[in-house]
This record gives C-alpha cells, sequence and structure tokens, in this order.
C-alpha cells in the first residue's frame, strides 16, 4: 500500500493514479504549507484511489464535517484524539497516528496500539514526536520484528534514497510526503517513479 501525502495540485493527483498509488493525503491545517480547503478536494469517485484526510487538533464533529464535504474515504489522525474521538469517527474510517520517539520503551507504544486498536483501521508510525512532513526519518532497525494489531504504514522523510532500508521493517505500507517534493506541496514525479519502481519493479519497469 503506497499513500502520498500533502497533495495541493491536480497534475500531482493525475501523475499519482497513472502509477498505481492507493491513497492520497489532503492535509486540513492552517499552519501547514500544504494546507488544502475540503471545496477544493477533488472527486476521485471514479478512480480506485482512495482519499485521506489529514487532521492535526480538530474536534470528530469537525473531522466528520470537512470528510462529508470533501468525500474523504479515510482521517488521519495526527492529534491528541482520543479512544473516545476515534469511536465517533467510525473505526472503519481511521488511521491512527503514533509517534516511536516519543516513547522511552517501545512496549508502551505497543500498548498504546493496542488501546486504539479496536477503533481504527489502520495505525501509521511518524517520525519526530509532533505533525509531520518535516523530513525526518525513523531508526528503521527499532521497528523491524514488530507485529501491531492493526495494519501499520510508515512515515517519515521516506524517498528513492532510502525506500529500500525502510522496506526492511516490513510495513503493511509506505507514505510518502517530503521525501518526493521540490518544494512544500510540489510533488517530484521522477522521484515518485522512482520509489513505486522500488516497491513495485513489475508493475514499473
Amino acid at each position: 500500500m503506497v499513500k502520498v501525502c500533502g497533495m495541493t495540485r491536480s497534475q500531482d493527483i493525475r501523475t499519482c493514479i497513472n502509477l498505481g498509488v492507493n491513497l492520497l493525503g489532503f492535509i486540513f491545517h492552517p499552519k501547514s504549507p500544504r494546507n488544502t480547503n475540503p471545496q477544493d478536494v477533488p472527486d476521485l469517485s471514479g478512480s480506485p484511489v482512495r482519499k485521506v484526510g489529514v487532521f492535526v487538533n480538530q474536534g470528530a464533529e469537525e473531522i466528520a464535517r470537512i470528510m462529508d464535504t470533501a468525500k474523504l474515504d479515510l482521517a488521519q489522525l495526527h492529534g491528541d484524539h482520543t479512544v473516545e474521538a476515534c469511536r465517533t469517527l467510525g473505526a472503519s474510517r481511521v488511521i491512527k497516528v503514533f509517534w516511536p520517539m516519543r516513547y522511552e520503551q517501545m512496549d508502551d507504544l505497543c500498548r498504546d496500539m493496542d488501546r486504539f486498536a479496536p477503533v481504527c483501521t489502520a495505525f501509521l508510525l511518524d517520525a519526530g514526536i509532533q505533525s509531520g512532513g518535516h523530513g525526518t526519518s525513523l531508526d528503521f532497525t527499532t521497528l523491524q520484528g514488530m507485529a501491531p494489531p492493526r495494519p501499520w504504514i510508515l512515515a517519515g522523510g521516506l524517498g528513492p534514497a532510502n525506500i529500500t532500508h525502510a522496506l526492511q521493517c516490513e510495513p503493511d505500507g509506505v507514505d510518502l510526503n517530503s521525501g518526493v517534493e521540490s518544494a512544500p506541496g510540489i510533488k517530484d514525479a521522477e522521484a515518485i517513479k522512482q520509489v513505486m519502481r522500488i516497491i513495485r519493479p513489475d508493475a514499473n519497469p
């Protein structure tokens, strides 16, 4: 599973769809250089790609309204959202973000993932200690052998230079953003192609 986040341009959306990207991320956070408005998210109902809204600390009701307006399939929660907020949005629609760098012990991270597992469909493990899109990468070796109770997506500065190393963690998916950009919100089509060739060499010769 491949997700490209921080979509702001129609040509980048077309590139991703043509390359077989599974998920497209649209950020709804005014402080982000990749922020977008719900009304500007295109209708992609005729394509196989799914749309993901990225939210920081909005409440469940506001997130639900934005999802309805933008016709989003999933909500990726980057804030300190509670189990109850996830349950309100619907477990099948929630990707819950965790930051391994926040935890002194991996056992503590695993306990938190176990707690949220009943109210989300997937986890996303990001670098840093909050938000995202900053280009920082995780120490991939610390994630090897993980077996979360939900499918998990690896994020954090992923691009052509480190995607092979990142895949050694055996995530269920990868999230590309700053590592495939020429500037914030401006995707580099060639960088995305390079990553897709590494992930799916048979489909992207």
